[in-house]
């Protein structure tokens, strides 16, 4: 059964607002393409949980989801971005401009809560004038036969001027 592109693309209010009783794994992708030439960008991890969340070409332009992108929708709920192929939850370590945001085993704690917001940005709990924000610079992949594009995610101000950088939508493949 063929689905309608723009009915797999689901924002994160409208997964938070329906009861979902299974998992779905969905990718967590920047609403803006940006300068992404293959697809959006979506919420990544960089080689190894030890290495903070980055940016990279979404994979589900190939039809499927990546391991390293998919997150599980039934986290949500309790304000976590979990990413089940490694067992692991964002967090973040300061609650500063320019903070990176990191991974660590879930424990639910406040530095792994987010609040997804009816505009579309992430924020942390405890500090909700803060947003996941793309960079502006772009880089590919080490591989240079590879197309992928990466941008680092830091924290920053929440605000309009940087909306194209700070809105995010989910979707599956």
């Amino acid at each position: 059964m063929m689905i309608n592109s723009i009915s797999r693309q689901f924002t994160i209010l409208a997964m938070l607002s329906t009861s979902m009783v299974y998992a779905e794994p969905v990718e967590i992708a920047l609403s803006d393409t940006l300068d992404g030439y293959l697809a959006n960008y979506c919420l990544t991890i960089n080689s190894a949980p030890a290495n903070p969340l980055q940016l990279q070409t979404c994979d589900s332009y190939k039809g499927a989801l990546s391991r390293g992108q998919t997150f599980e929708t039934t986290e949500f709920d309790y304000n976590l971005l979990y990413v089940p192929a490694f067992d692991v939850c964002a967090e973040v370590a300061h609650l500063t401009v320019g903070a990176k945001v990191g991974l660590a085993t879930c424990n639910s704690t406040a530095e792994q809560q987010f609040v997804f917001s009816a505009n579309g940005t992430i924020s942390p709990t405890v500090e909700p004038t803060l947003c996941l924000t793309a960079s502006l610079t772009t880089r590919l992949a080490k591989n240079k036969a590879s197309k992928v594009q990466i941008k680092g995610l830091t924290l920053a101000l929440c605000s309009v001027d940087l909306a194209r950088f700070q809105h995010w939508r989910t979707g599956s493949k």
